[in-house]
């Protein structure tokens, strides 16, 4: 039997001979299939051999030319499927040849890869690529892999087949195959996988390679989402708090963002802080990458301070993020900042808070200038918000938020929205004439923008003596273009500044007679007949123009324009009566009738019943034409948005901002997180300075020196009512003024206490001596001394050789970024032979200059402990003399 000559045939081979379908064409046609399979298949077998590869590819390498050529087709992984490509690759992943070369046995998973991802199922080549999977390759690893992880939830029982392997896996000496191996079985998300699961991943927290800890990390996270009561049991939260210490900031950061997410539905909204774990971090910041920086930063707004003193402490660790290039992170320090302003601002916020925003205005205007366009504008929504809540710190600004003509749209109207609130006496001249320009943009929404913002102006009343007048005529001058959104537009401003000034009347009044023939769009003639209403005592032709309105009442459509008409024409009745009370009987009786709006039916009827049972006008006149003056600083009902903007405030830093809706309006109920501030352990006492913050438990275990920076604690008899004779300074705005805004004024030092101490300069301890004792001295019964400093100590070694010749022997010291450490020991020689242990760090800020030491004493009458460590300050006072 023959077939006709298949219409992709060859022209130009006019003696090909038919062929029935699914045998391999004639040779003619090998130029169909040259780049087609038959090249991976010379690979398995002699030209012309019959395997099951062979036949197909031939079959399907001779279809896939296009008509009537032998064009090549480009090579590419993602090229259309071609029936028992599937089988091909299974003879090609079993070739012996293949198995030897790595480089082709690469491209050929590399091609099952590619198939996958366009969804065709490759599930038939699991054992094959389960074979592969033994292999020092680790290219060919990542890739089978993904393999397993793909194939697992459709293919469960295939999945399990692999779990030998993976946990070999996760055994391997290399580092990167152990972490790749733990990352794919915890990826496979089978509830019937979490026995083999848990034993690797408890030994991936205590690896020595901080890859496979940070992966084993993640993996508790995947375990807690398959079976909650499994991962409960085994404990993984406590561990994933020790694990806060690690030395790998990567690993850290892992563990911030699992103990938020599994503790998000909890009391606490997350995981829970106290001032070790806060101050732990902070004091490691600089070791973390962007992403671990947010998570650190996301923290700091739920955690309260001890005292004022610790919230600065925190406010000068925090101030080097702003120089960062990542906005996430600048934007999550403006909210940390402005959170402990709110918490140690005391009766002064507002005045902490204005400090705050004038001090990150210059970093965020520079983030503001570059950048992706989607990163500017969440960063202008974020500049509004603060413009709303601290008026006037960006007015110098003015000329950044000017309009730039590359810019997209939704910035440029942002921007527009932004200026007006910017304006102020100096500079509003600038920001009206560049609105103006705006005014006339081709953007139609540029163009109106523009002109709102300018109304905006004069309606808040902040461009200083003569702005409103200025306004006004420029409003008055756009109403007479021929441009029809803009006089639209200009009319409603006018509406609102004739609103709030109703003195511009007279410089209102004379373009509206004409500019409401040419206006057409309803909202401005709406405007304009309103206008006329209101000025029609000082327009000639105001009841004239309203009468050719009535007369075409029946050819208006839009219900705004005959609800405008029919209120200006009420209000014209008591202004101009005999003019106006027979076309508003027309209006009237049209009105009643008119059953296309419910308002304006309504309105109608109100005032013909008015009219008609009130036998003194004055009594209408009263309901219908009212007072609208308000007071120069007083907004509009519908501008005033005081209480939405607070409660958007407590959001900051988020969607909301950028949305300008609270959370709870676009995220489901069942995912939204509480926010709680903790710990509640120390509240806040902004009175007095707190004289005993105390430490955390934590802090011996973190081996990490306080940062606190309390006011010394005068040496007294314990009596709380004696005067001391040179008591410390309280933490006044001088000495604490935020960041370093002035100069600090010097703390008056402390009396030197009366007893004196003599150390033993023989003491010895150990590291595990010392963690020990530390952390058997209860928080409460740390002191916590301020020493001020007037020079900086080059070195650790500067302060451990005085120190150390005065018998205070360190135990460990280290130079960071921001700050020298000290870990030290002193042992009184005679009486009770008291030991204390002090934790001291000194700050390299030049503008605060301070050596801070936490003390605990360990023995002897705890009665006379304050006595002690005040005397122990004196000896320190005494060995850092040239730097105090």
């Amino acid at each position: 039997m023959s077939v006709p000559n298949p219409a992709w045939a060859n022209p130009n081979a006019t003696q090909t001979p038919t062929h029935l379908p699914g045998h391999p064409p004639p040779s003619s046609a090998a130029p169909h299939h040259i780049n087609g399979v038959a090249t991976a298949v010379s690979a398995a077998g002699p030209p012309g051999s019959m395997t099951p590869g062979g036949m197909h590819g031939g079959m399907h390498g001779g279809m896939g030319g296009p008509p009537g050529t032998g064009a090549p087709v480009p090579d590419s992984y993602f090229t259309e499927s071609r029936k028992g490509e599937v089988n091909e690759l299974r003879n090609l992943l079993r070739n012996f040849t293949v198995e030897r070369d790595q480089k082709k046995k690469r491209e050929i998973i590399k091609k099952v890869i590619a198939y996958m991802t366009l969804g065709i199922d490759v599930s038939r080549l699991f054992t094959e690529m389960m074979l592969a999977i033994e292999t020092r390759d680790l290219v060919i690893k990542k890739m089978v892999y993904l393999f397993l992880c793909n194939y697992a939830q459709s293919n469960p029982e295939l999945a399990q087949m692999c779990t030998n392997t993976l946990q070999k896996d996760c055994g391997n000496d290399d580092p990167m195959v152990r972490g790749l191996a733990l990352r794919s079985l915890c990826s496979l998300r089978l509830p019937q996988m979490v026995e083999y699961i848990h034993e690797p991943l408890r030994r991936s927290l205590t690896d020595t390679h901080a890859y496979v800890r940070k992966t084993g990390v993640m993996g508790t996270l995947k375990m807690y989402h398959l079976d909650q009561e499994a991962f409960e049991n085994s404990n993984f939260v406590d561990i994933l708090y020790d694990m806060l210490r690690d030395p790998d900031a990567s690993v850290v950061s892992n563990c911030i963002l699992v103990l938020n997410e599994i503790m998000a539905s909890g009391d606490n909204g997350g995981m829970a802080i106290n001032r070790a774990i806060m101050l732990h971090l902070l004091n490691r910041i600089h070791e973390f990458s962007d992403f671990g920086v947010l998570a650190v930063l996301e923290l700091v707004p739920r955690y309260v301070p001890a005292n004022d003193e610790e919230g600065y402490q925190i406010m000068n660790l925090l101030d080097p993020v702003l120089r960062t290039n990542n906005a996430g992170a600048f934007v999550a320090t403006v909210r940390a900042f402005l959170s402990l302003a709110e918490s140690i601002g005391g009766n002064d916020v507002e005045s902490m808070r204005r400090q705050v925003v004038g001090r990150i205005r210059a970093p965020l205007v520079t983030q503001v200038a570059g950048g992706p366009p989607e990163q500017v504008y969440c960063l202008l929504r974020h500049v509004d918000s603060l413009v709303e809540l601290c008026p006037g710190i960006f007015d110098d600004e003015y000329r950044q938020f000017y309009v730039r003509y590359t810019e997209p749209s939704h910035i440029k109207y942002l921007k527009i929205a932004i200026l007006p609130k910017l304006a102020n006496p100096d500079n509003a001249p600038d920001i009206v004439a560049e609105l103006g320009e705006y005014a006339k943009d081709a953007d139609e929404l540029m163009g109106r923008s523009a002109i709102r913002s300018m109304a905006r102006i004069a309606v808040r009343d902040v461009g200083g003596e003569g702005s409103v007048p200025s306004i006004a005529r420029r409003l008055v001058d756009l109403l007479d273009l021929d441009i029809g959104h803009i006089a639209s537009e200009a009319a409603s401003a006018l509406v609102d500044v004739m609103r709030k000034h109703p003195d511009m009347m007279t410089l209102i009044a004379p373009p509206l007679p004409r500019a409401v023939k040419y206006v057409s769009e309803p909202k401005g003639k709406a405007a304009l007949v309103h206008l006329l209403g209101e000025c029609g005592e000082v327009v000639p032709e105001a009841p004239y123009s309203l009468e050719k309105l009535i007369d075409q009442y029946d050819d208006i459509d839009d219900a705004g324009v005959k609800i405008a008409l029919l209120e200006s024409t009420m209000k014209l009745l008591f202004k101009r009566a005999p003019e106006v009370q027979r076309m508003l009987g027309r209006l009237l009786s049209k009105a009643t009738e008119d059953v296309s709006n419910q308002d304006l039916h309504d309105r109608a009827l109100l005032y013909y019943r008015l009219l008609r049972s009130s036998a003194d006008p004055r009594t209408v006149e009263k309901v219908v034409v009212t007072s609208h003056s308000l007071p120069v600083a007083t907004l509009f009902s519908e501008d005033d948005d005081k209480e939405v903007r607070e409660e958007l405030m407590k959001e900051f830093d988020s969607l909301s901002i950028v949305y300008g809706a609270k959370s709870e309006n676009f995220i489901a109920k069942e995912f939204q997180v509480k926010f709680v501030r903790m710990p509640a352990e120390h509240p806040l006492e902004s009175a007095a300075p707190v004289v005993d913050p105390g430490v955390n438990e934590v802090a011996g275990q973190m081996q990490e020196a306080n940062l606190l920076g309390d006011t010394p604690v005068p040496a007294t008899n314990g009596t709380a009512s004696a005067p001391a004779p040179a008591p410390a300074a309280p933490a006044s705005d001088g000495v604490m003024d935020l960041l370093g805004f002035s100069d600090p004024v010097p703390v008056p030092a402390a009396a030197a206490p009366a007893a004196s101490l003599e150390l033993d300069p023989s003491v010895t301890l150990s590291g595990e001596e010392y963690q020990s004792k530390w952390g058997a001295v209860a928080d409460s019964e740390a002191i916590t001394v301020t020493i001020p400093l007037k020079a900086l100590p080059p070195s650790t070694d500067a302060v451990e050789g005085p120190l150390g010749a005065a018998a205070l022997t360190t135990m460990a010291s280290g130079d960071l970024p921001t700050e020298l450490k000290f870990f030290l020991y002193a042992k009184e020689k005679a009486g009770s032979m008291a030991l204390f242990l002090a934790q001291a760090s000194i700050s390299k800020d030049p503008t605060n200059l301070s050596m801070s030491m936490t003390v605990k004493c360990s023995g002897g009458d705890p009665g006379s402990n304050k006595d002690k460590v005040g005397n122990l300050e004196t000896i320190v006072r005494s060995a850092l003399s040239a730097y105090v």
